[in-house]
């Protein structure tokens, strides 16, 4: 096949993660594959430019993407999630009239930003790419052509951490993600600062920029900063003990979420305390991976016990990785990607 990939941005981490990783394996053999990103990134622009004048050079870029199709034939065009931040879908349209076939992944409640869009699109595309099957039964009622696949991480590269025996040193306790996601941490804040007066950890915030965590009251706990370097990330995740991922239990957005930051802790071996919104439950796997808590008393508990017990972070770590193997790396979900697009690309195109 030759395969079209739409990007978001090569920093955006439905691009990083859904469309990146796949490129070698599809390489390897023998597919052409093309990656066209969004410049600037989808969700950003340059400020020396303005706003409006960035979206137009967006729209320029996407432009010479399409008119590239027109010199070169694709089998398909994988597109991450949408095009543009806006309600347009008219270069969606103008790249299924010019390829073989239309995918649009999704990985996120967009649904709920431009949902009359959404439709829209959802009935345009040929296949479907859904993360989890919170999206996939969003998706069904308007397109029965769907692939789940859940958010994956490469096991080449993401390798497993030493595991640690109870000692002297303060136990970490991580949380890795984006400065706009800090306000998740308030969720566990009260159990973290209660946990602070009775024990010694570390509360490691690994994001670019922590400004925002001065909105979450975290008096008493020893926070470390640490800069996010995506070249590092794998390093920087190894040096947790426990991962962390609180959400908000009253919020739709929620839901449909992938479970990544969870994903990532189990990938190298760190048990996660995680909400048990949407996905996260199945990736718990009835608590055999880390402990599901939602409310204050859940998150004391979870915390307590793994930050007294190193063989049972140990067991959960061991167990969480077994499980990112079989379920959510690129080397288990690669064939199923593959042969999906493959049986599109032999399916009688439809109608736009």
């Amino acid at each position: 096949m030759n395969i079209l990939f739409l990007s978001s941005g090569d920093r955006v981490p439905s691009a990083r993660f859904r469309i990146l990783p796949w490129l070698d394996h599809f390489r390897a053999e023998g597919h052409r594959v093309v990656v066209a990103h969004s410049f600037p990134q989808k969700y950003d622009y340059f400020p020396w430019m303005g706003f409006r004048p960035s979206q137009l050079l967006k729209r320029s870029v996407r432009w010479w993407h399409w008119l590239r199709t027109k010199l070169q034939r694709f089998d398909v065009v994988f597109i991450d999630r949408e095009i543009f931040d806006n309600t347009t879908i008219d270069m969606e349209r103008r790249f299924r009239e010019s390829c073989g076939r239309l995918v649009i992944d999704l990985d996120d409640a967009v649904f709920l930003r431009y949902p009359e869009k959404f439709d829209k699109l959802m009935k345009l595309a040929d296949m479907v790419v859904c993360g989890n099957r919170f999206l996939a039964d969003k998706v069904r009622p308007l397109n029965s052509s769907i692939c789940q696949i859940p958010t994956c991480v490469d096991l080449d590269e993401y390798s497993e951490r030493s595991w640690r025996s109870n000692d002297d040193s303060r136990t970490v306790v991580g949380w890795m993600g984006t400065a706009g996601n800090l306000k998740y941490l308030s969720v566990a804040a009260e159990a973290l600062r209660t946990l602070a007066s009775e024990l010694p950890f570390e509360l490691r915030i690994v994001v670019p920029d922590i400004s925002a965590l001065s909105e979450v009251d975290l008096s008493g706990v020893h926070v470390v900063h640490e800069r996010w370097q995506p070249q590092r990330e794998v390093q920087q995740l190894q040096q947790f003990d426990i991962g962390l991922m609180p959400l908000f239990p009253d919020q739709e957005w929620d839901i449909y979420k992938c479970g990544l930051k969870l994903i990532q802790y189990l990938a190298v071996g760190v048990p996660g305390i995680a909400a048990p919104a949407g996905v996260n439950s199945e990736i718990l796997d009835n608590n055999q991976n880390g402990i599901a808590a939602q409310t204050t008393e859940e998150w004391l508990a979870a915390l307590r016990l793994l930050t007294s017990r190193a063989d049972i972070r140990n067991e959960m770590g061991r167990r969480g990785r077994q499980t990112v193997e079989q379920k959510y790396s690129i080397q288990a979900n690669y064939p199923v990607l593959r042969d999906a697009l493959l049986q599109l690309n032999n399916r009688e195109k439809g109608s736009v």
